[in-house]
């Protein structure tokens, strides 16, 4: 005669581990499925959604990397303390740029930095305890010196880009300035200036 199967033998073949799954490891992590619009700025796909606070870098191994222009003639950077700029603020900068530019055939916008932090908050008069926040925006964290956004692919003069930069300035919750391809490298609060020789005079001037 067959035996009858014990119950410890029923809940094993019960358990949701032993079910087929059809969907992939990265559609089965909950973590790791949330919506990206067309034109959001946001990453393709992160390992985590969630990731610590952390804390705005400060430029003290003296690196002055990105902190002149490398692809346009005009462009803002960071003139102020470091500071957490959104996604949400970087778009409607964007958005004022191109529609200042728009008149100006072949004119492209930079932006040299790009939202791939998360930002979980939790809500307001809430106990401790019981996990972190949920998923609320991408950010990005920018140090002094930093370079936002630049202007190039056309002739522009010099005095529109002062305009559109304004406008784009006037999203951003830090202090910006204006450079062009002269702008000497910066490092936090300190410009760096080439230095000249020992044996020449700054206040002498030569004939031509």
């Amino acid at each position: 005669m067959f035996s009858l199967p014990s119950a410890r033998t029923l809940l094993a073949a019960c358990r949701p581990s032993t079910w087929s799954s059809r969907v992939g490891p990265a559609l089965s992590s909950p973590s790791l499925v949330f919506a990206r619009g067309r034109h959001q700025l946001a990453p393709r796909s992160v390992k985590f959604l969630k990731r610590h606070k952390g804390v705005l870098p400060v430029p003290i191994g003296g690196s002055i990397k990105g902190t002149t222009l490398a692809f346009g003639d005009w462009g803002i950077r960071v003139k102020g303390n470091g500071a957490r700029i959104t996604a949400k603020q970087l778009k409607s900068a964007d958005e004022a740029l191109r529609r200042k530019l728009k008149p100006i055939k072949g004119a492209k916008v930079y932006m040299r930095i790009f939202p791939d932090i998360p930002v979980c908050i939790k809500g307001n008069e809430t106990r401790m305890g019981k996990g972190k926040g949920s998923f609320e925006f991408w950010a990005t964290r920018v140090a002094p010196g930093r370079v936002i956004f630049e202007l190039g692919g056309a002739p522009i003069r010099e005095e529109l880009a002062r305009e559109a930069l304004r406008l784009a300035c006037d999203k951003l919750p830090t202090l910006m300035e204006f450079i062009d391809r002269k702008a000497p490298p910066r490092l936090g609060n300190l410009l760096i200036t080439p230095e000249l020789p020992a044996d020449t005079n700054p206040q002498q001037t030569i004939a031509p």
